[in-house]
């Protein structure tokens, strides 16, 4: 969603040079956006205080960069462009960071702001502060000799229109329609002449192992068989994706791909994918959202009362639509 930043920031000025200070788990993503220059990997662990390599890192930093857009609202965050001597360090107001943000923006909490729309505004100046910006879907690169490659070796016929499946969810179940409802969907697609594909993390495999069995055999798990740039290269081939609210939602999004999205414990109105060719699926019940990683009454019904046929049809509207 930050690409939406660097979109901004490059319509301000095309002269504006971007290198991104992040963990390295998201450079392959930042590699194919055609803003950044460049990505600077952290070595920090989630949570690390690390006060020494950020000191480090700052000092290396120092003298060549202009400003520094801070996204997370933590005080540790802030470190390594104050340690750096960046003259204008922008970050919204979280943890008592004053002195070491400079120019401190405050968000309008009146206004029902998506995610983006807050990083975005971090590029606009203090004067329109507080209005909701207009934005830029992203739009990663693919490499299509890449993609060619990474499809021979794990079987992926790029002439066959394919769908991709997304069973995962790093938050938790919360977030996660039932593996056997994507083994059916698969089934119902097969019979369309589609071949099936299941994206996923290494941590997937397994989800992705239920959605094969449930399917007989028909959809194709790849979870934790790619890396994340051949995910992005492959993803650009199927016709639709569907999908949890998960980062790949999110890529599928930035390739262009229509998403069928199903929402859970968490709303969509803060983090929808980022693209007209969407359908979203929130069932809003009495107990939703609940922002929890597990249901806090164990039935999961905010998903399980997702029907089949329901994303099933959702993904057919998005196919008669589609025309590559």
């Amino acid at each position: 969603m930050v690409q939406s930043l660097f979109m901004a920031l490059k319509q301000r000025s095309q002269e504006n040079i971007i290198d991104v200070v992040a963990p390295a788990w998201s450079a392959p993503v930042l590699a194919r956006m055609a803003e950044v220059r460049k990505t600077i990997q952290v070595d920090l662990a989630h949570g690390e205080l690390g006060l020494l390599k950020r000191l480090r890192m700052g000092s290396a930093l120092r003298g060549r960069y202009d400003q520094c857009i801070i996204l997370p609202r933590s005080f540790k965050s802030a470190l390594i462009p104050y340690f750096a001597g960046i003259p204008r360090r922008t970050a919204y107001r979280g943890e008592m960071r004053f002195g070491v943000v400079n120019d401190m923006r405050m968000l309008n909490r009146d206004m029902p702001y998506r995610a983006v729309e807050k990083y975005v505004g971090l590029g606009h100046e203090r004067s329109q502060s507080g209005q909701i910006p207009e934005i830029c879907y992203p739009k990663l690169q693919v490499h299509e000799d890449k993609r060619s490659k990474a499809a021979a070796r794990l079987g992926v016929d790029e002439s066959k229109p394919g769908i991709a499946l997304m069973p995962g969810a790093e938050f938790g179940p919360s977030k996660r329609w039932p593996a056997r409802y994507f083994g059916e969907l698969a089934i119902l697609f097969r019979k369309q002449g589609f071949e099936v594909y299941v994206f996923g993390s290494p941590n997937d495999r397994a989800i992705g192992q239920e959605v094969v069995s449930a399917s007989g055999g028909i959809a194709k798990n790849l979870c934790g068989q790619t890396s994340l740039e051949e995910v992005i290269d492959l993803l650009s081939l199927v016709k639709v994706a569907v999908t949890n609210d998960s980062g790949l939602m999110h890529i599928a999004a930035a390739v262009g791909r229509p998403v069928v999205a199903m929402y859970g414990s968490i709303t969509p109105e803060y983090t929808p994918p980022l693209t007209d060719s969407a359908v979203i699926h929130y069932l809003d019940l009495d107990c939703s959202p609940c922002w929890e990683k597990q249901c806090p009454y164990g039935h999961y019904n905010c998903l399980r009362n997702l029907s089949v046929g329901q994303v099933y049809d959702s993904a057919q509207e998005l196919l008669g639509t589609t025309s590559d």
